[in-house]
């Protein structure tokens, strides 16, 4: 029981050096999403002369800027959806296997 003890903390430890050590190290940096950085991009190799095809669906519904929490909510809700489609595709895949007959 020590020994799991003991290889607990230590990976515990682990994870949280990999989480702040990019914090402390990168005082200052911003840690911002690639959306940004890629219309940055975009504006900084085509000028003035870029012109976006199209807007957000829900910014011209409700005739502006989504607020940030919403994004954050759209955002967890995507990635739940993901989620359930992997695990029912993994929980299909290790069924299919058990219930087949063929071991």
């Amino acid at each position: 029981m020590k020994d799991n003890a003991k290889t607990v903390f230590i990976l515990t430890a682990i994870v949280l050096l990999i989480i702040f050590a990019p914090l402390l190290a990168l005082k200052g940096a911003e840690f911002a999403g690639s959306d940004g950085a890629g219309s940055e991009m975009v504006e900084e190799i085509m000028g003035e002369e870029f012109e976006p095809w199209s807007e957000p669906i829900l910014e011209r519904l409700i005739g502006g800027e989504l607020p940030a929490e919403m994004e954050t909510l759209f955002f967890c809700i995507q990635t739940g959806i993901g989620v359930g489609v992997i695990a029912y595709c993994f929980g299909y895949l290790a069924a299919r296997k058990k219930y087949s007959g063929n071991k």
